[in-house]
């Protein structure tokens, strides 16, 4: 690869890379028509199917970020939605972009280690989760702050580069092995109810079995 500063992936170079986005004015939210087209081969109309939202539902979203997904979510409606992410300045931007919008809460920090007021009926993460070593833990995390059968819906990358080059540097990554993945939430006690292969991931959809 060509000579890049690597920044190693701990909360402060992730927090790093993301506050330089916002700095920068990239806001997914924003996006061209094209570009928009382009995210939803992750996690477009059939992922935010395989949510199963309704009106009473309690979300959490891992990796908010400005809230290109979180809008899609409360304009479809839910009581309350959670957004968690590493980087103040992008929640500072998300708060900007979901201001038209009342039964929503944003926090910020390391979603391993914040502590949560409440469980949630659905959880929800897209490309999130190759930013996390400890997948296991995270898988963990998520069993636990689940209602009693609760949905975790997932889409992870199928191709993820070891490193994200942007401009002169790089930051190391943590690819998300299919296999693997779905091995780790079955371990945590999840049952895969149904996998969505689109052309650059696969959606995996879960509910909380209970112990």
């Amino acid at each position: 690869m060509e000579a890049r500063v690597i920044l190693k992936m701990n909360l402060k170079t992730t927090m790093t890379h993301y506050d330089l986005l916002i700095d920068e004015d990239h806001d997914p939210v924003y996006d061209s028509e094209m570009l928009q087209q382009y995210m939803n081969r992750w996690d477009g109309d059939v992922f935010l199917q395989a949510l199963q939202l309704c009106d009473d539902s309690v979300v959490l979203e891992i990796g908010v970020g400005t809230g290109r997904l979180a809008i899609c979510v409360l304009n479809e409606g839910c009581k309350q939605f959670v957004g968690v992410d590493l980087s103040k300045k992008t929640i500072h931007r998300a708060q900007h972009n979901l201001e038209s919008f009342y039964n929503y809460e944003l926090i910020i920090g390391d979603y391993l280690t914040v502590n949560f007021k409440q469980t949630f009926d659905i959880i929800y993460s897209s490309l999130t989760f190759f930013h996390i070593e400890d997948k296991e833990t995270a898988f963990q995390k998520t069993w636990s702050m689940l209602k009693e059968y609760g949905q975790f819906v997932l889409s992870i990358e199928k191709s993820t580069p070891n490193y994200l080059c942007y401009g002169d540097y790089a930051v190391r990554m943590f690819p998300d092995d299919y296999r693997e993945t779905i091995t780790y939430m079955s371990n945590c006690n999840f049952n895969i109810e149904r996998v969505i292969e689109t052309s650059h991931a696969y959606i995996i959809v879960a509910k909380k079995r209970v112990k």
